[in-house]
């Protein structure tokens, strides 16, 4: 079993001059293992994204106080590929274009960036595995062989980005609204691609809107984060209640003076 805990975690956007800017996160508390599916809901502006991306390390983000641990160990030090390799996969909002890059020679080097030299996959294992995530996605071998993302449509974008968290099989997977854009039929794809990670060695963070990718994706627990801080957690239920109260019902539950915004 493997560990992903956030620790009394503030981030401020880095101005450019590098100094501390405006603080996003303000003491953000989450611990989760492998075998479990956390769902991060809130309303606009209250740092879920930034919390995705200060996991991940993005230079764009300061950590001022507090740590990420990842079984234990902190990764405040590592950059970007070196947390990937560790295990760590984020599936962005608004995946990048990469031009000359196909989806095959992208997939294949990042399966062989967290083996051996010594151990690097077989090019028949790796068509054969292949194919059988294409499978479970509804995707052609003509996606696989385009560059990387480059033209694809909003739905073909997420779907992509969950082949690759299928063929690289993390230890834990950051969804960051995933959801954003598809229609039906397209979220019951790509749900059907994350249910089918679940198990002992995968974890999940989704941060989302909107309960009805949670009605496919059924979490374990869900985190309401306001004002950069995690103010409520609970089953499944907490979701449904959200749906049916928004946010504003549940700030005036907990009496939070906080501002509901759609800046950041």
């Amino acid at each position: 079993m493997s560990t992903l805990e956030v620790k009394d975690l503030h981030v401020s956007v880095v101005e450019e001059d590098e100094t501390k800017g405006q603080e996003i996160l303000k003491g953000v508390n989450l611990k989760m293992s492998t075998g479990e599916i956390h769902a991060i809901m809130g309303p606009n502006g209250t740092g879920k994204s930034t919390l995705s991306q200060a996991i991940m390390g993005n230079s764009a983000y300061k950590v001022t106080q507090g740590d990420v641990l990842l079984d234990g160990k902190s990764i405040l030090d590592m950059p970007v590929d070196e947390r990937a390799r560790a295990g760590l996969f984020l599936a962005m909002q608004y995946p990048a274009e990469i031009a000359g890059v196909t989806n095959i020679e992208f997939m294949r080097a990042a399966i062989n960036a967290r083996r051996d030299e010594n151990d690097q996959i077989p090019v028949m294992e790796f068509m054969k595995k292949l194919d059988e995530k294409q499978g479970i996605l509804d995707m052609t071998d003509e996606m696989s062989e385009r560059y990387l993302n480059e033209g694809f449509s909003g739905g073909e974008k997420k779907r992509n980005e969950i082949l690759q968290l299928l063929m690289i099989e993390p230890k834990f997977a950051i969804l960051d609204e995933i959801d954003s854009g598809l229609d039906i039929d397209a979220l019951k794809v790509v749900s059907r691609g994350v249910n089918s990670m679940r198990g002992d060695n995968f974890g999940s963070l989704i941060i989302t809107h909107y309960q009805r990718l949670l009605n496919y994706i059924i979490p374990d627990q869900v985190h309401v984060m306001m004002d950069g801080r995690i103010v409520k957690s609970g089953g499944p239920e907490l979701a449904k209640k959200l749906e049916d109260e928004g946010y504003a019902g549940l700030r005036d539950d907990l009496g939070l003076d906080v501002k509901l915004t759609d800046e950041i």
